[in-house]
């Protein structure tokens, strides 16, 4: 048996165990990143399972993910939460790190909304901004897709020319100006292997490379979400942002503590963007 065919056994498994576990099939999958995991406190809950009791699913080892799904209503949709996600700098294949996902959509789910923290790269970013992903830059090094391709999931070559749903993408901008919500941007995300955090050198580099904030997550899914013909859209919570010429060290635990105080207008922004769906 191939590798691939293993993994879509796997697959088909848990989608058949979490369908027997749920009433709630999910419309939109939201991903939450690191210190970002208050919003499953606002879902109005009708299974709760922590990743441990999923047949398949792989383990959150990251402080600031909670490490469970959540299905239930959240401004009147069914939702599916991911309390906390997977990383390739874990021991992750980009593979292993989308089975969620992959799960999620053979479900039903047709709408990603994936958010991160991230450090900001532009120079007109402030700690506490909240960028719109229009756009990102996949420097992780490796793609969920690559190997042999289970053709009923997706097409051999996916279409990226509009990775995050422009419509998506206005209509979020649109409710941040409603809730008067202040530093708002839209930009492009580059995802990188981790987790050694950039140099002042590599922060130039990307900055050069045309991205505007920085992390470790994300595009995976959003390549597989592209696969399986998801909406997708994104939100990265800017932690901080460091001037290569200037540099200061970064903290893990400062960037829970500013993503945690991003997150209440984060989740005002995601509850209103369900609304309007």
């Amino acid at each position: 048996m191939s590798d691939m065919q293993e993994y879509k056994i796997k697959v088909e498994e848990t989608v058949r165990f979490l369908k027997a576990e749920t009433r709630k099939l999910p419309a939109v999958v939201i991903i939450l990143g690191t210190g970002l995991g208050g919003l499953g406190d606002a879902i109005e809950v009708d299974t709760r399972l922590s990743y441990e009791q999923i047949p398949h699913f792989p383990r959150s080892t990251v402080p600031g993910h909670h490490g469970n799904l959540i299905f239930g209503t959240l401004g009147n949709k069914n939702v599916a939460v991911l309390e906390g996600r997977f990383h390739y700098y874990e021991g992750y294949s980009t593979r292993q790190i989308t089975f969620p996902l992959r799960v999620l959509s053979l479900l039903g789910a047709d709408t990603l909304v994936v958010t991160n923290a991230a450090g900001g790269l532009c120079p007109d970013y402030v700690p506490g901004t909240i960028m719109v992903i229009r756009d990102h830059l996949n420097f992780i090094g490796e793609n969920p897709l690559r190997g042999a391709n289970i053709d009923e999931w997706g097409p051999r070559f996916p279409d990226l020319s509009e990775p995050y749903d422009k419509k998506l993408l206005n209509m979020t901008l649109q409710c941040a100006e409603k809730l008067q919500l202040s530093h708002i941007a839209s930009g492009v995300y580059v995802a990188i292997p981790g987790p050694s955090l950039e140099t002042p050198a590599e922060t130039r580099f990307l900055r050069a490379a045309g991205a505007d904030a920085v992390g470790m997550s994300s595009v995976p899914e959003v390549i597989v979400a592209k696969h399986a013909a998801m909406k997708v859209l994104g939100l990265s919570a800017v932690a901080n942002v460091n001037d290569p010429n200037n540099f200061v060290p970064i903290l893990l635990d400062d960037v829970i503590e500013a993503a945690r105080t991003i997150e209440p207008a984060l989740q005002k922004l995601i509850m209103e963007v369900l609304k309007n769906l």
